[in-house]
This record gives structure tokens, C-alpha cells and sequence, in this order.
């Protein structure tokens, strides 16, 4: 197996603090939503960024599944990310949730190609095991 592409970003000050990808291109600032004790100041969180991230690479493998079953997308289907953190025993998991939407398709075709790209989806592969994702459309 060859890597492809690695991804770099360096955090400081953890759920308060600031994230840099190593490429200069994106600098967030973090705050910890209210709901977790915080402030719920103006910055993003990490269960934002993984969903932000999940459903980008999610709709990509779509994608790939898509031209591979000679299946059209159209250019308004979207993929909806729903990360939440979660207690578990002393830790902290993810439960996750992706909603497909696809004009034109049918609920069987739309369930057949999400079931496809999270077989998959590198963020699947990564979750599959560790994390419950429940898949649906609408």
C-alpha cells in the first residue's frame, strides 16, 4: 500500500486553542461548545472539523461508487455529516450519522451507493469498528 497524500496540522491549547495546517492554508481558532462546558465562544470544534471533513471525503466516494455502478449524480446531492461526542465508560466516543440526498434517484438506488461509498470512504474505513455510523437518505 502507497500513501497517497498526508495531511499535517498542529494544535495548540487543545479545545481552546488554535489549529494550523502545516501548509499555511487554514489557521481556526478553537472553542468549546457550551453544551461541554465551555464558553461556546466563535471558534470551531473538533466534531465540526471530522464532520466537515467526513462529509466532503463521504460525497467524494460516492462519487467513485457512482461512476463505477454508471450511476449520475446530479450537482445538488449532498451528503450531511452529524458527529457527536459521547461518553464511553472513562473515554469519549463518536456517534455519527450520514444523510444522503439525491434528487432523481430512487430510496433503493440512494441506499445501494451509500452502502458502496462507506465500504469505501477512508473516514469509514478509519470509524469502522471504533465508532457506530448510521447511514440514511432522504
Amino acid at each position: 500500500m502507497s500513501n497517497l497524500y498526508t495531511a499535517q496540522a498542529v494544535a495548540t491549547g487543545g479545545r481552546s486553542g488554535t489549529t494550523t495546517s502545516s501548509d499555511g492554508r487554514m489557521t481556526l481558532n478553537l472553542s468549546v461548545p457550551t453544551e461541554m462546558g465551555g464558553d461556546g465562544g466563535p471558534g470551531t470544534n473538533p466534531e465540526q472539523l471530522f464532520a466537515l471533513g467526513y462529509a466532503a471525503c463521504f460525497q467524494g466516494a460516492l462519487g467513485v461508487v457512482a461512476r463505477r455502478q454508471k450511476i449520475e449524480l446530479t450537482d445538488d446531492s449532498t451528503i450531511t455529516a452529524r458527529v457527536g461526542l459521547e461518553k464511553k465508560g472513562l473515554g469519549f466516543g463518536l456517534d455519527i450519522e450520514l444523510v444522503g440526498h439525491f434528487p432523481g434517484l430512487s430510496t433503493e438506488q440512494a441506499e445501494g451507493l451509500m452502502h458502496a461509498a462507506h465500504a469505501v470512504c477512508p473516514y469509514s474505513t478509519a470509524t469502522q469498528g471504533n465508532a457506530d455510523v448510521r447511514l440514511s437518505v432522504v
